[in-house]
């Protein structure tokens, strides 16, 4: 199979998605010059002078390329690439790594109501054995198989292994990871399971759905004064009271679907926001 190297890639996709002068952040196919910064919330954020991560790795492959959503800090690079490498050497099949950000982060038209300064990735969970790298075309609709039961009453034991768990403490483990939020079944079998060194657990925090892909947050990297931390979390293992209350109002709601003639929800977003936005 051929692959694109990432300069390519970019070059390709500002020629589908024109000049880089939008009112919109999913009009700009490219990152904004200059040094990267994110600036603002992740929820309410951007990124100048975004990296993209290739798109191929020794341990990932990019999925759903053609949202190009796969731009972000260099500490998120490295992280997924550090996190695939450890996965490798412990014998796991490559990760199938989803959203990141857009090129110059902000809120993306579906899906995500953060990943907006390029400290958000999703990784997902499916973790089948000896599968192929897939093919372009087949990177858009790849099996992604839940680890909750369809009925959500517990974890689907025909899906979950303990490669989940190691690869959850996996990434809990890397450096600049901030919290990890998975479906909170996931957490209570963990907090169940795990023998040993329950430290790594407190960065796993529950939300709703997560049950297919976790979502990793990374700190604030050092030099970038314009991102703001989120607040922080106990310092525990998360298994006792906190996690009984996601129990206690029986199953997860679905998630509220807009009427259609509902305008999508946008944050205000940091001035120097737009500045990145219509960047050349």
């Amino acid at each position: 199979m051929m692959r694109l190297p990432v300069p390519l890639v970019a070059l390709l996709l500002l020629l589908v998605a024109g000049p880089a002068v939008a009112t919109d952040w999913g009009d700009v196919g490219t990152p904004s010059p200059g040094p990267t910064q994110s600036i603002g919330t992740y929820w309410a954020g951007c990124i100048q002078g975004a990296q993209a991560l290739p798109l191929d790795g020794p341990g990932y492959e990019v999925i759903r390329v053609s949202r190009n959503r796969f731009w972000g800090q260099p500490t998120t690079i490295e992280l997924i690439k550090s996190l695939s490498e450890q996965a490798r050497q412990r014998g796991q099949s490559h990760l199938y790594i989803g959203d990141i950000g857009l090129p110059r982060g902000g809120p993306m038209p579906t899906g995500h109501a953060s990943h907006q300064v390029g400290l958000d990735v999703d990784i997902w969970f499916e973790r089948s054995n000896k599968r192929p790298r897939l093919a372009p075309a087949q990177r858009e609709n790849p099996l992604l198989r839940s680890l909750v039961r369809a009925d959500d009453t517990g974890i689907d034991d025909q899906v979950y292994s303990p490669q989940h768990a190691e690869l959850l403490r996996l990434a809990a483990e890397q450096p600049n990871t901030d919290r990890i939020f998975v479906n909170r079944w996931i957490k209570e079998r963990l907090c169940h399971n795990t023998t040993g060194d329950h430290s790594w657990l407190h960065k796993l925090v529950p939300w709703y759905g997560h049950d297919e892909h976790f979502h990793v947050r990374l700190y604030c990297p050092p030099g970038n004064p314009q991102c703001q931390k989120q607040a922080g979390y106990p310092m525990d293992d998360g298994c006792g009271a906190a996690l009984d209350l996601w129990f206690r109002t029986g199953p997860s709601p679905a998630p509220a679907t807009p009427p259609p003639e509902a305008k999508p929800y946008r944050p205000k977003l940091p001035a120097a926001c737009q500045q990145v936005l219509k960047a050349d």
